[in-house]
């Protein structure tokens, strides 16, 4: 079964709150970010970068079954004046990734990459990258190809739906139909790349219910999970993107028939009554290390 690590719900947190920092190890998140750009004023910008040994120094610790909310830094864009000291401070807390803003293009990740290297990151410092400009959009599949080499670091792709809104223009409705196909051209490149991909963050937090829509269609559409700015956000996204228990019984029964003697070196088979192949096992045991890693 392959190990699968659940992104279903990523929390913003500025590095300059701490009251929301205190809370992290309550929170029932699979990953947090602590935000050193958007979220932090440009006054707080540096001592926002020096709190973060600090809060490295106390993240939570794995639960009883291992399991342990995963901690990435976005640092400021490395063309700013704060990047290049906000990349060098982040790899010193060895973080679970760097979320980097404003990339463009792949020289953006290769460039942090190398600096990373040049300074004897742990190779368990992954690269999440920003997807919020236009530039990015025209440059995203050869972006997205940088998945498949390990070298690069890069293990996911955020959409950063508010930046995208602001450089095109676009009206950004309820229903998000002028983003969603942007959106899907991320979620194809993700996938071509090997990558995750999240879903952009949803600003109203106090209408949950629209919040929950959005993150059904997200699912839907094949994203990992989704940013969030609110812990009221968590339940919302866990359950979308979680396996349905439908689904659960669905991708054992299916990896059961493939195990059974008859079946064995078949790549299509029979099950009740719906043609089955290998392709279909492959998804099922995808499923079956999702609900395993969440406890689904």
């Amino acid at each position: 079964m392959e190990t699968y690590r659940p992104r279903r719900s990523v929390l913003y947190i500025p590095a300059s709150n701490d009251k929301a920092l205190a809370k992290i190890a309550q929170l029932s998140c699979d990953a947090v970010i602590i935000d050193l750009e958007d979220a932090v004023v440009p006054a707080d910008k540096i001592a926002a970068r020096e709190k973060l040994a600090g809060i490295f120094a106390n993240r939570p610790v794995a639960d009883p079954i291992g399991k342990r909310c995963e901690m990435v830094v976005r640092i400021n864009a490395l063309a700013s004046e704060w990047g290049a000291d906000d990349l060098l401070a982040a790899a010193s807390c060895e973080p679970d990734g760097i979320l980097l803003p404003k990339v463009d293009t792949p020289r953006d990740l290769l460039e942090a990459g190398d600096v990373l290297d040049d300074n004897f990151a742990l190779d368990s410092v992954k690269l999440w990258a920003m997807i919020e400009t236009p530039k990015a959009l025209l440059n995203i599949g050869a972006i997205a190809e940088l998945g498949r080499d390990p070298a690069s670091r890069l293990a996911c792709f955020v959409a950063g739906t508010n930046d995208l809104v602001k450089n095109t223009g676009v009206l950004a409705t309820p229903d998000r139909r002028y983003l969603v196909p942007w959106l899907m051209q991320m979620l194809l490149a993700a996938r071509a790349g090997g990558i995750d991909m999240l879903d952009g963050v949803s600003n109203d937090f106090r209408d949950l219910d629209a919040f929950a829509r959005e993150c059904t269609e997200a699912a839907a559409m094949g994203f990992d999970g989704k940013s969030l700015i609110h812990p009221a956000q968590i339940e919302a996204a866990n359950r979308a993107f979680a396996p349905s228990a439908e689904a659960v019984v669905e991708a054992r029964l299916v990896r059961q028939a493939f195990a059974l003697p008859e079946n064995a070196g078949k790549g299509v088979i029979a099950l009740n009554g719906k043609m089955v192949e290998r392709l279909h096992l492959a998804q099922a045991e995808k499923l079956l290390a999702k609900a395993a890693a969440i406890g689904a």
